[in-house]
């Protein structure tokens, strides 16, 4: 490798660093109409291969198995939006409830650690006071239908975008092998097809999966007696899109309700800790391992850093669309020559040649 390359590959890595912070920048200042985007893209990733053999073997037309598809799904959110917010509304109604509970419960933790209590003025009610939670509880019922329109507004944007997408990605492969094929030497066809499998792969098996955890979370808060089952299996559900963390923040927060709820009692809390950390080791631990395999090739590092990065641009909706958007990068980075570095750093293990040359 003479000079001129070397430095030249130098430049490179410094343009590729300033070009990722400049595009992070804008994504998340684009944020409004890039998150629906990037969502519509994801979901016509997962959606392209059912509607394809909706037409190879049941001969439904392209554009009839799209709204076909769109309307389910719709139908689908629909229904379950719904039950989200009666649920959320019936927390805020019997939220005066949970605050003398939770009250009770500091008393009672203050008496057991003998610190001192006073029933006037505790720093417990001072932090209550200065956090604002009964404004912010308010406010909430005040917001929530703001917020219901803004995501009927931005679900309408996503399937908008998917349905164009969908129409387009008949011919989109054809378009991009003809685009570049003069200097892809058909990678793109096979690269494309790499993308669509692998992240449609993950998602619907993190869909399936999810939802097995949600539902065996809604029929566990049933039987225990736990309040509000439908929110904690959605909240189950939801959080499982995020690698490790997500599955511990939902058990978190339904154990602390659990707790709120059962206090004094002991059992049903331990029903309730043994149900959320069992669940979420038998089917994140062994049951979605042995689903998805190895196919994802990421680094555990690289995932932990892609939650942090992407949740610092689109916030918990970046969290859950990390993993799927850093698969797509590697997939690139790995039909690009000049960018194979890149693939192989965010990979999970050395190359072939590496360990051939080692040996």
């Amino acid at each position: 490798m003479n000079i001129n390359d070397k430095y030249s590959k130098i430049i490179l890595l410094i343009l590729l660093f300033f070009t990722f912070v400049l595009a992070a920048t804008v994504l998340k200042v684009t944020s409004t109409v890039a998150i629906p985007l990037i969502i519509a893209i994801l979901i016509s990733l997962v959606f392209e291969p059912i509607i394809a053999k909706l037409n190879e073997k049941f001969k439904i037309p392209w554009i009839l198995g799209i709204f076909l598809i769109i309307t389910i799904t719709a139908i689908v959110i629909f229904l379950l939006g719904s039950l989200i917010i009666a649920s959320l509304r019936k927390v805020i109604e019997v939220y005066p409830k949970y605050e003398e509970r939770f009250i009770y419960v500091y008393e009672n933790l203050a008496k057991f650690f003998n610190l001192s209590y006073d029933k006037n003025n505790t720093l417990f009610e001072n932090l209550w006071g200065q956090l604002g939670i009964r404004n912010i509880v308010q406010s909430m019922a005040i917001t929530l239908s703001s917020g219901a329109i803004k995501f009927i507004k931005d679900f309408l944007m996503v399937c908008l975008f998917a349905v164009f997408l969908l129409i387009e990605m008949k011919i989109f492969r054809e378009k991009l092998e003809f685009a570049f094929k003069s200097s892809s030497k058909g990678r793109i066809g096979p690269m494309i097809s790499d993308i669509i499998s692998q992240v449609s792969r993950y998602i619907s098996v993190k869909f399936y999966v999810s939802l097995l955890t949600g539902i065996i979370v809604w029929l566990g808060c049933i039987i225990i007696g736990v309040d509000f089952p439908i929110v904690h299996a959605f909240l189950s559900f939801i959080s499982n899109f995020i690698p490790t963390f997500g599955s511990i923040f939902s058990s978190v927060l339904t154990c602390l309700f659990a707790l709120l709820q059962f206090w004094p009692k002991p059992l049903p809390v331990i029903a309730t800790i043994i149900l959320m950390v069992g669940v979420n080791m038998i089917i994140g631990n062994i049951l979605e391992p042995r689903i998805q395999g190895k196919n994802l090739g990421l680094s555990p590092f690289v995932i932990i850093s892609s939650l942090s990065i992407w949740g610092w641009i689109w916030g918990f909706v970046g969290m859950i669309i990390a993993v799927p958007l850093m698969v797509i990068l590697k997939i690139i980075c790995e039909n690009i020559s000049i960018l194979k570095p890149v693939s192989i750093i965010l990979g999970n293990k050395v190359p072939v040649e590496k360990n051939k040359l080692n040996e």
